[in-house]
């Protein structure tokens, strides 16, 4: 049998990281709290050096090894957090690394990594397939490769941040986070349970990318035949033999969410909590938003990661604004005469809903003579306001179409 990674471990790992990670704030988040009835916090690891927590299991794992090992370099696989976790620490221990990282992986993210010294490859189009290019890359090269979550000292490490926040708030009773391969939520359940075993502690999965729930199922890591998810941080096909182990004696639960749902995670955080998050990192605010859990208060969510792509977080605040009925996108057929589209647009003005972009055409297939379409992007205020509106649109007899409707 594997052995467990102990509470002991996880102090030794705090022990090694003192100087060298920032025990990140904890912060009330009232819109949680209302939603919950009692009291929410945010673990704040998106302002964590490098972005993430990773950073801590990374060090550990480098940190311990020879000199020997450090000089033959250190190799990761990531899609962004680990990688720029393994860089800054092996930069600070005096070891060379390289990563590689799914072709398709932010560009902050890989220009991050460059920063901190590392050399990136870019390889593949998972994490996993990028491990395997890395795997080979150690065995051909000697160099010390550096898994992602499935190590000891990586699990101790992530584990440190159970420890701050049993220290910062004593009294919780649930703790909830995110899920990739589970190096995070192994360590976390270790120290949380160890220290106050009436402790639940969450997962949380994209679902579109859960490889946890089916291999709970069957008692043993089952590897996706195919996964997608805007949550490229946790977006692991298979859960590693180490940490599987861990959350399948220690995790209370592991539930999963929608992409609708970390968008409308995502937009909160933003606009109400004042946080950049990337989407792997709101999965656990996601799944309390939703009622994907029913939980004990006081709740502590771990805020994994704010590495963000700018061009996705557009795309993210878009499909929040959406998926929480304060963006609209539809098309309306009206005659061709004169005063028609300023007809419709001084209607849509009077029931105060903001028009973001308008497209006017006469020629198109489907159209008949005398006929126009006029695609509109508008905001308003929320699901009742905008319901209100497409009625009213109807009721002035404009034909009203949303995409995906024939």
């Amino acid at each position: 049998m594997t052995e467990l990674v102990g509470l002991a471990d996880v102090q030794a790992a705090r022990e090694l990281l003192a100087g060298v990670t920032r025990t990140t704030p904890l912060e009330p988040s009232r819109p949680l709290s209302a939603v919950l009835g009692g009291p929410a916090w945010l673990k704040c690891e998106n302002v964590q050096r490098a972005g993430s927590y990773k950073v801590r299991g990374a060090y550990v794992r480098i940190s311990r090894l020879s000199r020997e090992e450090r000089s033959r370099g250190v190799v990761a696989a990531s899609a962004g957090n680990h990688a720029q976790g393994v860089a800054l620490a092996a930069g600070l221990v005096g070891a060379h690394a390289t990563v590689f990282m799914p072709v398709n992986a932010p560009l902050p993210k890989v220009a991050a990594t460059k920063g901190y010294g590392a050399q990136v490859e870019l390889v593949g189009n998972t994490v996993d397939e990028s491990l395997v290019a890395a795997q080979t890359f150690a065995e051909r090269t000697g160099a010390v490769l550096i898994h992602p979550f499935d190590h000891r000292d990586v699990i101790a490490g992530q584990g440190t941040v159970a420890l701050e926040i049993l220290e910062q708030c004593p009294d919780v009773k649930t703790i909830i986070t995110g899920v990739g391969g589970g190096g995070l939520i192994s360590g976390i359940a270790v120290a949380a349970k160890a220290l106050r075993p009436d402790i639940r502690v969450i997962g949380v999965q994209a679902s579109g990318a859960a490889a946890y729930p089916p291999s709970l199922v069957a008692g043993e890591p089952v590897r996706l035949p195919a996964f997608s998810t805007i949550a490229d941080g946790i977006a692991v096909g298979r859960p590693g033999d180490l940490t599987f182990t861990h959350v399948r004696k220690l995790v209370d639960e592991v539930v999963t969410v929608s992409e609708e749902d970390i968008s409308r995670a995502l937009l909160m955080l933003l606009e109400r909590g004042k946080q950049v998050v990337e989407p792997a990192g709101a999965v656990g605010v996601a799944a309390l938003l939703a009622g994907a859990v029913q939980v004990e208060a006081p709740v502590v969510a771990v805020l994994s990661g704010g590495n963000i792509d700018p061009l996705l977080m557009l795309r993210v605040i878009e499909h929040g604004l959406a998926a929480a009925g304060r963006y609209l996108r539809f098309t309306v057929r009206c005659s061709d005469r004169p005063g028609q589209l300023a007809s419709l647009l001084g209607e849509i003005a009077e029931h105060r809903a903001n028009v973001v972009d308008v497209v006017h055409q006469r020629a198109h297939p489907h159209l008949h003579l005398g006929e126009v379409e006029v695609a509109l992007s508008v905001e308003t205020r929320g699901v009742e306001h905008s319901d209100t509106l497409i009625s009213a649109l109807r009721a002035s007899g404009y034909q009203v179409v949303f995409a995906g409707e024939a």
